[in-house]
């Protein structure tokens, strides 16, 4: 049986310069995030659970199903790939959260997303 051990989330961020507003306090991120799945069964993603943090301690929770509007089948040994983004008041935050997968039996497990960066470049030492 499937579990949250054999599915492997991995992030890759970007600022986006074009999309952000010093002024503003608008600083826009976009995160390609790749579900690899290492099992032996095909999971489905059905829902995300984010909790958002910027620099000065302010979260934003953020639930729904799917992710960019799909509730993706993932084969075994195969993975799949999606591009989002979030805006923060300030120049650095963090995000983390989960996945609710459903096993081909019908059960579900949580998947964890470990916490990674969101920061402006030269922002971080």
């Amino acid at each position: 049986m499937i579990d949250e051990d054999q599915v492997k989330i991995s992030v890759v961020t970007r600022h986006l310069p074009e999309q952000s507003s010093t002024e503003q306090m608008q600083f826009a991120f976009a995160y390609t995030i790749t579900i690899a799945n290492a099992g032996d069964e095909p999971v489905q993603l059905l829902s995300r659970h984010w909790l958002i943090t910027d620099a000065n301690a302010n979260v934003q929770e953020v639930r729904g199903d799917g992710v960019i509007g799909e509730q993706p089948l993932i084969l075994p040994g195969r993975e799949f790939t999606y591009t989002s983004g979030a805006v923060l008041n300030t120049s650095i935050g963090s995000m983390h959260g989960s996945y609710l997968m459903l096993r081909q039996d019908g059960s579900t497990f949580t998947a964890p997303i470990a916490a990674f960066s969101l920061h402006k470049p030269g922002e971080l030492h």
